[in-house]
């Protein structure tokens, strides 16, 4: 099978592929499966991390990737259970056998397990749930009870914690002496008596301190306690914000009942980042690659009829001015260039906004310092482009008032871009609406309109 492998160039792969699936190693996989040989594909399959997996079977076909699971069998773990993408985790559990199916779940922390059903429909839901040990069965019912997107849902059940008043040789001893402990974790939570978080130790201080030392007296500075039904992208901030690697998480009565570690937290942070980028273009936050082609269709259909209507307002303006632009052709030049620099000054000023939000550096405080200053940005930028087109234009045409009507146009345009690409996703933020969402079809509106109007108006008025 190694010739397999080699049958691909070195040379095809480029170092800037980095962490990338190897192309040779894909085509002895799917080689090995059309051969339906078991124990060459396990070879094969045994180097790769859960991720890589993850990435493997989302990138073939459909037919190829039942057959590589079926084949795979009992070598399928949770973990690859956890990495794949939503929109094919449901097909996969499907094409599991129900005591493999079993074996991957139980190997899952509860946040994992609870991010592997949560999407799934009920008879799926059920279907795992079914395997599960009972006490298992229980932590992961109670954290699908807690809101959707909340921290109840982020965090896993099984937490090390001791007594305040014990020290590092009673935290030692009980640590070395515990049936069971997660996987991966980082501190040990001190309680008080009504299981009240009340401070992290890491594990590097309690192995580098005397057994004697109090562990209170070693508690790390920087302490945060998450709400149970805390929005997960605010648990997303906080992790980011004050640099924190686990965190408890308390109920209504502040009782610990779960923490939330970094790489539970940072996958939240790239879906916000992700989620933002989607829905700035106008394609709904669930899109991937693996989905059919009229749920794609039918996702992008919605906002590009948005776009439509709004295309139809910008093009009202310039039927307003029909006769103008009749007697003067070159104004029906100018306009696109006009609209394109206005459409991608408002789309630059409306990103850096809606990112600015995202991460609470805007606010209410310096909203208006931030205002001022990309309509500084605009005007700057409106008179070094606007100098540029009237040269273009006076030597292009040879019509000196149209280089400045196409100048102050230009001027015009991107300070109304700069304005429109703040103050809208802003507006929309404090009406609750998400800013990454609604933003495009009104900012470029705003953009067409006023450089339309701010154009054929002034060519109106000025040369004819």
């Amino acid at each position: 099978m190694t010739n397999i492998e080699d049958q691909i160039p070195p040379e095809s792969l480029d170092e800037d592929d980095a962490y990338l699936l190897d192309p040779r190693r894909v085509a002895a996989i799917l080689y090995t499966v059309e051969a339906n040989d078991r124990a060459q594909l396990q070879e094969l399959m045994e180097p790769l991390h859960a991720a890589d997996i993850a990435d493997l079977l989302e990138q073939i076909n459909p037919y190829d990737r039942r057959r590589l699971v079926q084949l795979y069998d009992r070598e399928f773990d949770g973990d690859i259970l956890s990495e794949l993408d939503d929109s094919i985790r449901e097909e996969i559990i499907g094409v599991l056998k129900p005591d493999i199916l079993a074996e991957a779940v139980r190997e899952l922390e509860s946040d994992d397990i609870v991010d592997l059903v949560e999407d799934l429909d009920e008879p799926q839901q059920e279907a795992i749930l079914d395997q599960l040990e009972d006490a298992d069965r229980v932590a992961v019912e109670q954290a699908l009870s807690y809101p959707e997107f909340s921290a109840g849902r982020l965090m896993q059940r099984e937490t090390v914690w001791v007594p305040e008043y014990w020290t590092v040789g009673e935290t030692i001893d009980f640590l070395r002496n515990a049936d069971e402990l997660p996987d991966q974790f980082y501190h040990v939570i001190l309680v008080d008596p009504k299981m009240r978080p009340k401070g992290n130790v890491t594990l590097g201080k309690i192995m580098a301190t005397h057994r004697d030392t109090p562990m209170k007296d070693i508690t790390e500075d920087e302490f945060q306690v998450i709400p149970v039904t805390q929005d997960e992208a605010d648990v997303a901030y906080a992790f980011n914000q004050y640099h924190l690697i686990s965190t408890p998480v308390v109920d209504e009565n502040e009782r610990l009942v779960g923490v939330i570690t970094i790489d539970d937290a940072m996958v939240v942070l790239d879906e916000e980042h992700e989620e933002d980028i989607l829905r700035l273009a106008g394609v709904s936050d669930e899109s991937s690659l693996s989905d059919a082609i009229l749920e794609t269709a039918r996702g992008r259909a919605t906002w590009l009829f948005v776009n439509l209507l709004t295309a139809i307002l910008a093009s009202l303006v310039i039927d307003r001015f029909a006769d103008t632009i009749d007697q003067m052709v070159a104004l029906a030049v100018l306009m696109p260039i006009v609209a394109s620099m206005g459409g991608n000054a408002g789309t630059q000023t409306m990103t850096v906004t809606v990112r600015a939000l995202a991460t609470k550096d805007l606010t209410a405080h310096n909203a208006m310092r931030v205002v001022r200053r990309e309509l500084s940005v605009g005007a700057l930028n409106g008179l070094l482009f606007g100098c540029i087109m009237a040269l273009v234009a006076g030597f292009w045409f040879g019509v000196p008032m149209l280089a400045v009507v196409i100048g102050a146009a230009m001027v015009m345009t991107q300070i109304a871009a700069a304005l429109g690409g703040i103050v809208i996703p802003m507006a929309l933020d404090r009406a609750g609406i998400d800013p990454a969402l609604a933003s495009g079809p009104f900012v470029t509106t705003i953009t067409d309109v006023v450089g339309f109007f701010a154009f054929l108006g002034l060519a109106a008025t000025i040369l004819l």
